[in-house]
């Protein structure tokens, strides 16, 4: 394996709808367009599914300690920092507007600061996905909540984009390239 792909969420029914969930839901999109399972994997705290040389990765140790996931498969694959995808939540960005990085800050997301603490570098590369953000309620409920109806029809268009930034990155097109593909908001 030379590749990680993860998708940042949060284990269990309660959660699988959440705003923090679209992680899991975009390599979940993935999986399914490419006909892979995910399989429990005890060692790697998550479930694991294998495309060629490339590895995805859901951690099922809730957001604030992704980074023990990430960090037990990469340590164990031997998998280089600068080869690993994270596809997380924003709640800083308008609703379906991307935003691609080849490294950077946590940007106050924990499941992030969990993974660079952990790798102790931040130069991997990162797809945050906006969920938009309700001045009404705390943060910490927003991202929690559930996606309406009309929001998760509208994942539709992200889980598209985001099918072809994961078949770039394990392609090896050039990341600058598909920033300036990908980056941006989404047509309405």
């Amino acid at each position: 394996m030379n590749k990680l792909v993860v998708g940042l969420g949060n284990p269990g029914r309660k959660y699988s709808k959440s705003k923090h969930n679209i992680g899991y839901m975009c390599v979940d999109a993935f999986a399914q367009m490419k006909k892979l399972k995910f399989a429990k994997e005890s060692k790697f705290f998550g479930e694991i599914a294998i495309l060629g040389h490339a590895l995805f990765l859901k951690p099922k140790t809730f957001m604030n300690l992704s980074g023990n996931s990430v960090k037990a498969v990469s340590d164990f694959f031997k998998i280089d920092p600068a080869h690993i995808l994270v596809i997380s939540d924003d709640i800083d960005l308008p609703m379906r507007k991307l935003r691609l990085r080849e490294k950077g800050g946590s940007g106050g997301h924990n499941g992030l600061k969990s993974i660079i603490s952990q790798l102790g570098t931040d130069t991997f590369k990162r797809c945050r996905i906006g969920i938009d953000r309700d001045l009404d309620m705390d943060p910490k409920e927003h991202v929690l909540s559930d996606f309406s109806k009309k929001e998760i029809k509208e994942l539709e268009t992200v889980f598209s984009l985001t099918n072809q930034i994961v078949d770039d990155f394990i392609s090896d097109v050039d990341f600058d390239l598909t920033m300036n593909r990908f980056n941006g908001s989404l047509e309405t």
